[in-house]
């Protein structure tokens, strides 16, 4: 199992499906800053708040250069049907297979009540023009989350 990528580490190169149709992939950001968050489940109270309050900073996101993708392992069509209720501008990628979650090391055991099962630890990483991490939040708080990630974006050259 990989783990999550630490300041410095390259960021895996991935290519997913994604909302509306068509694939998304890291080199389709090579040379822009990429915020790249990791969320458990479309339409979910945290995952809600989370997409909510980075599309909220959309226009700081592209002042800064720098463009988000969301990532989960729901299917593209819950992926539209989020992205539609919320009007998300940005895309999000679906991995069903838990390849590239796995990859990023996000797709870990958790515990709920006592019970074992595997899912999606909520993380985010910012990746800089070199393709390369800038910034690593594993196992992120929604509240105040984007906040902090525009204000290391706008510090990122």
């Amino acid at each position: 199992m990989s783990k999550f990528p630490e300041a410095g580490a390259k960021a895996p190169a991935f290519s997913l499906a994604r909302d509306g149709g068509g694939t998304v992939a890291l080199k389709d950001f090579k040379g822009r800053k990429l915020v790249l968050y990791f969320y458990p489940k479309a339409n979910t109270t945290g995952c809600t708040k989370e997409a909510i309050a980075f599309n909220g900073l959309k226009d700081a996101f592209a002042a800064a250069d720098t463009d988000i993708l969301g990532v989960s392992a729901d299917a593209v069509s819950a992926q539209d049907k989020f992205k539609a209720k919320y009007d998300l501008a940005f895309p999000l990628g679906s991995d069903p297979e838990k390849a590239m979650l796995e990859a990023y090391g996000v797709w870990v055991e958790k515990s709920l009540y006592g019970r074992k099962y595997m899912g999606i630890e909520r993380a985010t990483l910012l990746i800089g023009r070199d393709g390369k991490v800038a910034r690593a939040w594993p196992k992120v708080k929604v509240a105040g989350h984007a906040e902090e990630v525009l204000k290391a974006a706008q510090e990122l050259a």
